[in-house]
């Protein structure tokens, strides 16, 4: 696959800091089968530091919104635990 490095599928680019917070909070979880981010949108809220929130249950995992600065990115997570999963993305905390 020529886009994926482990878990992680880098075939879009990634807001400041989400890399670092998928590589240490998500993908080592072994309930992750697949982490796909979404394409970046620009909003209207400021802020520099990411905030990750776990939004909802999919069919085939769980939908993450992350925001830093104005940039907001949906990340999808392939997971058959998308409860675990999202214990996990609150435990470690809204900011980074």
């Amino acid at each position: 696959m020529r886009h994926r490095k482990g878990k992680l599928k880098r075939q879009h680019g990634i807001i400041k800091g989400l890399m670092r917070f998928l590589e240490d909070n998500v993908v080592s979880l072994d309930y992750v089968d697949g982490v796909i981010p979404g394409e970046i949108k620009v909003g209207s809220a400021t802020g520099e530091n990411l905030v990750v929130r776990f939004k909802y249950s999919t069919i085939s995992g769980a939908k993450l919104i992350a925001r830093s600065g104005s940039s907001i990115q949906e990340v999808f997570v392939v997971t058959s635990e998308p409860e675990k999963l999202r214990r996990a993305v609150e435990a470690v905390g809204s900011g980074r």
